[in-house]
């Protein structure tokens, strides 16, 4: 039982793993990339990285309506790793590839590409969430799994930092087009054996309903259902935070302290952020989560605050202090609405009698992260367009500003505002056992029934 228990919580890991190993040369790498690699305009950037995340408005619930309609014998999560993970890791590769074309064609090759990849990472990455619902009904068990996912992710990030940019310019040989076309491919083949691993070992043990659920009543799953709400608000601001800050760090750290070199260290520093999730399970015995997940967004703020005196001190030690406080404190505001989420697809049903853990995900998770990311890069490029950015050359004291905005005060804002939703969700917290209790309760009484039905047919 110890052994099942442990290769689950790896294997869920390493889902996330696979997800990062693409998505996060995307999130910390994309914005400079389209200016200073590929060569398109910073306001050009940013409209692209809009319109992928507003397409995402759209295909985020049509996912969510495809995995509720999914009944195979692998359950409704699992399946999509196996199917989804090779045109992802192959679309991932595509969005990096520049071709010599014109201005607008290229314009338009990088928004078909990046918005594929963007809708199959919605595809992909929405089951590994929903799954969470369905691996065990224990509110703290999905916690220590979400602790697992964190760490997984926090891994695959620190690995990206650590290599991505080193391997862009080893292999490319100064050619920054021609690194990142040999890198990514490496990233794709590590992306699909992870997904395939996932599948693999995960299973859904958690009985969902086999019958057919309209869409309409998938959707009456969202009506009165405030703790989801109260995530989905939060999740939204928080993630325009968190990419404001990363995509914008390369122009900060290169233009503002003149430390090119400090950029993939800085990012590296996510993973101390693991410091603070592997212990999101005794913060969450000490005192609520909702105490807990405000704690981690002011803790955000205040970070930048300190990022903020570290520059105007010209002090480096006190910008990195900064910058890893930011990562320690954003890294509990991340985890918690993951773990949350499934307690309010547990309301749902407990509320509405509908389970619908594919809807409620893909909009409370999946289009959270994607439109939070595409306002959280779109916001900087525009900034930093307003402010006469020009790439590669030394930056005017405008335009300096507008990278201090862009990566201090953008993101400070955007905590700020993700911690008003999160004050009111106690009340729905303190409801957890009972709703566990009640809906245990509805669960053996449809077994009974079935059990009696097939009896007496029999």
């Amino acid at each position: 039982m110890k052994n099942r228990l442990l290769t689950t919580r790896l294997s869920y890991a390493s889902s996330e793993i696979a997800g990062q190993l693409i998505f996060c040369v995307i999130s910390f790498y994309l914005l400079k990339f389209y200016t200073d690699v590929y060569g398109l305009s910073a306001a050009a950037a940013g409209a692209i990285l809009l319109f992928a995340r507003c397409f995402d408005a759209i295909d985020a619930p049509v996912w969510g309506i495809i995995f509720e309609k999914t009944h195979s014998r692998w359950g409704r999560s699992r399946p999509w790793f196996l199917w989804l993970c090779v045109p992802f890791a192959i679309s991932g590769v595509l969005t990096f590839v520049t071709p010599s074309v014109g201005p607008t064609a290229k314009i338009a090759y990088a928004a078909c590409t990046y918005v594929v990849c963007s809708v199959l990472y919605t595809g992909i990455n929405t089951p590994v969430t929903a799954i969470l619902a369905a691996l065990t009904p224990n509110s703290h068990e999905r916690v220590v799994l979400t602790s697992f996912r964190m760490f997984g992710s926090k891994l695959g990030v620190l690995f990206v930092n650590l290599t991505v940019l080193l391997l862009v310019a080893k292999l490319g040989h100064g050619n920054d087009r021609r690194g990142f076309m040999l890198v990514m491919p490496m990233y794709a083949l590590g992306t699909i054996a992870l997904y395939l691993l996932a599948f693999r070992n995960l299973r859904e043990t958690v009985h969902e309903t086999k019958r057919h659920i309209p869409i309409k009543q998938s959707f009456a799953a969202l009506k009165g259902n405030v703790p989801w709400l109260i995530i989905f608000l939060s999740s939204l601001f928080f993630w325009i935070a968190f990419i404001a800050r990363i995509s914008s760090a390369p122009y900060f750290f290169q233009y503002v302290l003149h430390r090119t070199d400090l950029t993939p260290i800085a990012n590296s520093l996510d993973v101390t952020s693991l410091a603070t999730i592997l212990l999101l399970p005794f913060f969450c015995r000490l005192v609520s989560k909702r105490t807990v997940w405000a704690l981690g967004l002011v803790g955000s703020v205040l970070a930048q605050v300190v990022v903020y005196f570290g520059v105007r001190a010209n002090s480096i030690p006190e910008v990195i202090t900064g910058w890893v406080l930011g990562f320690l404190a954003s890294g509990i505001a991340m985890a918690m609405p993951f773990s949350l989420l499934s307690d309010s697809v547990d309301y749902g049903e407990w509320k509405g009698g509908v389970r619908a853990a594919g809807l409620l995900t893909a909009i409370g998770a999946a289009f959270c992260l994607k439109a939070g990311s595409g306002l959280g890069g779109a916001l900087p490029a525009w900034i930093l367009d307003y402010f006469r950015y020009v790439p590669n050359v030394a930056q005017s004291a405008r335009s300096i500003l507008g990278i201090e905005l862009s990566c201090i005060w953008l993101p400070a804002v955007a905590y700020a505002i993700a911690v008003l939703p999160v004050l009111f969700y106690y009340r729905y917290e303190r409801l957890e056992p009972q709703i566990q209790l009640e809906l245990q309760n509805r669960r053996e009484l449809v077994d009974r029934e079935i059990a009696a039905q097939i009896s007496s047919a029999t």
